[in-house]
């Protein structure tokens, strides 16, 4: 028997356990998987929603990172599948496979709560807490003697700057579980949307499965005729920014949980630490416990009493005044001299915390992906493909959904104050 035999008799004999999933009806988990799940740091994943204050716009979406953890290991196993249905992979062996599968049901386990408010700080990544923590001994053991992988591949599939020295090829897995078309993005475009109750998520991903083929540098590579599973990708995740990610009042109740927890960071009140491995709802305990009246507005959010849009404008990557905003301690600066010229205007002291200013991180929209001629089998770049969304078409995409937003308390006084300001006086144009 060759060792994709195994492989493949494995997949479809070694997991047993089932789990219902609205997405995807039946998952089904290993017995030594199942040992995974029931681990307490993997437990706390039901207590961070995968979409932070998004609930606070569309309701339904309270689902949590163990859901999507989960739709993840789900479609990496039907992936490896189906790629090893096709093909020899090389030197891949049933203990890699066992570890990318491993990968994908922990790859979020370090998350952090309330989704992506504490993306910009300047904190760990959820990445590399993640390998550290699957190389603690209750993770590390199960993964060891029970499912019968490498730890260290497990971690270093997630976090690249893992030190792993093994023989297994990390970075083709850590290419399957993080690219194009990768088991996150297909499991959680079709969970948000369905949670969010909105269509554009959605993907086929039977299609998707059909038309994949191994490719030795970047992991995956798709024939032309599934080049519409590409192209569905980049425009699901557009309007998928653009409707629900990127919802004005969701950047507003982000804005707002950022703006205070860089506050209390810069001032010492709170040590990054602190922020690690918690759930939602300890996240709001640790901001109560503290006498720091700026955590009010974490409160608000939690009640839905949101801060106010007063203006914004299309962020422009070429200007120096905007791009110098991406650094959080000069927009810190700016938000100060705002509410200081606003308190001159009105006659109070505004506090720091009353005046914040969003910018949107940058986000890629990849299209790296080798398209596949079966006929002779050799490969073609993306952009060669004749696809639609060329290169400057998905720049285009990116351009069009970053905006500088100035938000603040709900103060008539103060949006007067900021608005008599002006936008041409708020924005620096750099040099």
């Amino acid at each position: 028997m060759t060792e994709c035999e195994k492989i493949l008799r494995d997949l479809d004999q070694a997991y047993t356990e089932p789990i219902r999933d609205p997405v995807w009806q039946h998952i089904s988990l290993s017995p030594p998987l199942l040992k995974l799940v029931a681990l307490e740091a993997f437990q706390k994943l039901n207590g961070i929603k995968q979409l932070g204050p998004t609930y606070l716009v569309y309701p339904g979406a309270t689902h949590t990172r163990l859901n999507h953890s989960l739709g993840v290991f789900h479609i990496a196993k039907r992936m490896i599948t189906a790629l090893l249905t096709r093909t020899e992979l090389g030197n891949c062996t049933l203990m890699g496979v066992k570890a990318f599968l491993c990968a994908a049901l922990l790859h979020d386990l370090g998350h952090y709560p309330f989704a992506h408010s504490l993306k910009d700080l300047r904190i760990t990544s959820h990445e590399e807490l993640t390998a550290q923590r699957i190389m603690e001994k209750d993770f590390s053991e199960v993964i060891a003697k029970d499912v019968g992988a490498d730890p260290s591949l497990v971690a270093a599939i997630i976090d690249s700057d893992h030190n792993y020295s093994g023989g297994e090829d990390a970075g083709f897995f850590s290419n399957l579980l993080s690219g194009v078309l990768d088991p996150d993005k297909l499991d959680y475009l079709n969970r948000d949307a369905y949670f969010c109750g909105v269509p554009y998520g959605i993907q086929d991903v039977d299609f998707v499965l059909e038309e994949i083929h191994t490719h030795n540098e970047q992991g995956l590579a798709i024939t032309r005729k599934g080049l519409a599973a590409v192209e569905s990708i980049l425009f699901s995740k557009y309007l998928m920014y653009r409707t629900v990610y990127w919802h004005k009042t969701v950047r507003i109740a982000t804005a707002m949980i950022k703006k205070v927890l860089l506050m209390a960071l810069t001032s010492g009140i709170l040590r990054t630490e602190s922020l690690y491995w918690l759930d939602d709802q300890e996240f709001l305990l640790c901001t109560r416990k503290k006498k720091y009246p700026p955590f009010r507005l974490i409160e608000d959010v939690a009640c839905r009493k949101l801060y106010k849009l007063v203006f914004r404008i299309p962020f422009d990557s070429g200007n120096a005044g905007h791009s110098r905003l991406m650094d959080l301690g000069e927009r810190l600066k700016l938000e100060q001299e705002l509410a200081g010229a606003a308190g001159r205007l009105i006659g109070r002291k505004v506090a720091s915390e009353e005046v914040i200013i969003d910018i949107p991180e940058p986000i890629s929209f990849e299209i790296d992906l080798p398209v596949l001629d079966p006929d002779n089998g050799s490969f073609s770049a993306f952009k060669h493909s004749g696809s639609v969304f060329s290169a400057e078409v998905v720049k285009g995409f990116t351009s069009s959904l970053r905006f500088i937003s100035i938000i603040c308390s709900r103060d008539q006084e103060l949006i007067s104050a900021l608005l008599k300001i002006g936008s041409h006086k708020i924005i620096p144009k750099g040099s």
